[in-house]
């Protein structure tokens, strides 16, 4: 994993934010929605437009991250205004996905540790994320690194209404 690199995203890469996103959504939840569901959803969250908006925002930000030059995922994060939620010193993960072959190998483990990083770095004292509830290993995953659930809100997939678990880490600073 020292091969582990992390390139945060340009306009000029939308098309390839675009593909990967819509690539990892579809791995992770295909299966378990309908596909008339999926589709309605990623044509609205994955539209150039609406990726090109949130590059532009300089409170949302997305990293690629690359083993061997070879692009296996990507996070997007969100402070200040872009939070889906406003939590006064929060720093949401809003996206966190790796395609399928580069998972179980601690590559996610690394993202989160380059996450951590960066809401230090920023001095944000919450960090959180929303999770569908039926995502089991993932929320064994934020268990395991310290994030608590304290809320709930529901998630529109298409016209699927689930409900996704709002999960928060208090981060310490170091003086």
């Amino acid at each position: 994993m020292n091969s582990l690199q992390f390139h945060k995203c340009t306009l000029e890469e939308l098309e390839l934010l675009q593909e990967l996103s819509l690539n990892t959504f579809v791995e992770a939840f295909g299966a378990q929605n309908e596909q008339e569901d999926m589709e309605a959803y990623c044509n609205v969250a994955f539209s150039m437009a609406k990726l090109k908006e949130e590059l532009m925002d300089e409170d949302s930000i997305f990293y690629f991250v690359k083993s061997r030059e070879i692009i296996v995922g990507y996070f997007k994060i969100n402070i200040e205004s872009a939070q889906n939620e406003p939590i006064e010193g929060g720093f949401e993960i809003e996206r966190i996905y790796l395609l399928t072959p580069y998972q179980g190998i601690g590559i996610g483990q690394l993202m989160f540790d380059k996450i951590f990083t960066l809401a230090r770095k920023m001095k944000k004292t919450h960090l959180w994320l929303g999770v569908w509830e039926k995502n089991y290993g993932a929320i064994r995953f934020y268990e395991r690194n310290g994030f608590k659930q304290f809320d709930k809100h529901s998630f529109l997939l298409g016209k699927d209404l689930q409900m996704d678990l709002l999960m928060e880490l208090k981060l310490l600073m170091e003086e």
